[in-house]
């Protein structure tokens, strides 16, 4: 963690250049991609209610009208600890035209057809770690390709984030000092993403790339300070299995890798549902990580919380992390497809 510099709060007190040394030799390899998959992109434990957030193919792959809120506060009772918050939305498009619907015993005739190939989403998130903050949006275009009993998808997303360093945490004993002029503390960071995903009423799969222009941190006006943001990857997978009229098991896998390929994370996790209703689940993330999840749903309203345990010395500081997610979900009833019976989250 970058120690404080704020004497308000205890914080720990240095040269202005050793500061700058320290934020460069720990957050810039945090935020670039470290050993260990590095978080340069905030974790989400309860992706799967909202999987938007890691692929931009999956807006409005199933015909709702959703919207997400997501709040995730991690590593408490470490200062300055990660905070992020996210707000999304995402809908499929409607079409007035016409399709021919088989009759075996009539004749075939033209019926209204409500389902259109595109889908629409939107983001604004605000990610804090220590004196660093990313505020900023995304934008998606999705195209889904029906099948008979399955769909295919692409999405693609422009991006953009104010990537800054708090200079109010910053006390100097020279406020001329010229290494500490030299250095853009606040800069605007554009981007894009790009997914492809396949469901059927029983699995689904994903890929999705992000950052895809690796676009460069430039921290000042010397050659030497700027930094290029890692290409990070997602393959993901999950199954749904019908246990009884009332209880489904869906366990899923998530990998998570950046350009380097030094390091992959990998969330494995199974979530047991009742009714389609409420939900437990279990998760395990590399290297040592217990997240546990629940939550319900309240006719379109769904309500989920997760809590993340380290299991290394981070215990030792650390009262875990909480998570929580709402999405609101509407508009299904003509744009939806019938096979897609398991309505989950």
């Amino acid at each position: 963690m970058l120690p404080s510099l704020n004497k308000k709060q205890n914080m720990i007190y240095m040269p202005l250049k050793k500061c700058i040394k320290l934020f460069l030799i720990l957050v810039i390899p945090i935020l670039l991609g470290s050993p260990g998959f590095g978080q340069q992109m905030s974790l989400q434990s309860q992706f799967l209610m909202n999987e938007y957030l890691i692929n931009p193919s999956v807006a409005g792959y199933d015909g709702y009208t959703r919207i997400n809120l997501s709040g995730r506060e991690q590593w408490l009772g470490l200062p300055q600890s990660p905070k992020t918050h996210i707000a999304s939305f995402q809908t499929r498009l409607l079409n007035s035209s016409y399709i021919v619907r088989k009759n075996p015993i009539r004749k075939n005739a033209l019926r209204p057809s409500k389902m259109a190939r595109v889908g629409l989403g939107a983001m604004i998130f605000d990610d804090r770690t220590g004196l660093i903050s990313r505020t900023g949006f995304q934008i998606s275009y999705a195209y889904h390709i029906p099948f008979q009993e399955s769909q295919l998808s692409f999405g693609i997303s422009a991006e953009g984030y104010q990537f800054k360093l708090n200079k109010d945490g910053v006390e100097l004993n020279d406020p001329n000092d010229p290494f500490y002029l030299a250095y853009d503390f606040d800069v605007f960071v554009p981007d894009a993403n790009f997914g492809v995903s396949f469901i059927t009423k029983d699995y689904s799969l994903g890929f999705s790339v992000h950052h895809l222009f690796q676009s460069a941190l430039k921290l000042g006006n010397k050659g030497n300070n700027n930094y290029q943001t890692l290409r990070h990857y997602f393959v993901s997978g999950g199954y749904k299995l019908q246990l009884s009229d009332d209880w489904l098991l869906h366990p899923y896998v998530l990998l998570k890798s950046t350009n380097k390929f030094n390091s992959i994370q990998a969330d494995i996790s199974t979530t047991l549902f009742y009714q389609n209703t409420y939900w437990l689940g279990l998760s395990y993330r590399t290297p040592k990580f217990i997240i546990i999840k629940a939550g319900l749903k309240i006719d379109k309203l769904y309500i989920g919380y997760a809590f993340d345990h380290s299991m290394d010395n981070l215990s030792k500081y650390s009262i875990g992390t909480h998570e929580f997610s709402i999405a609101y979900k509407f508009g299904g009833s003509i744009r939806r497809y019938r096979w897609l019976d398991h309505d989950l989250y």
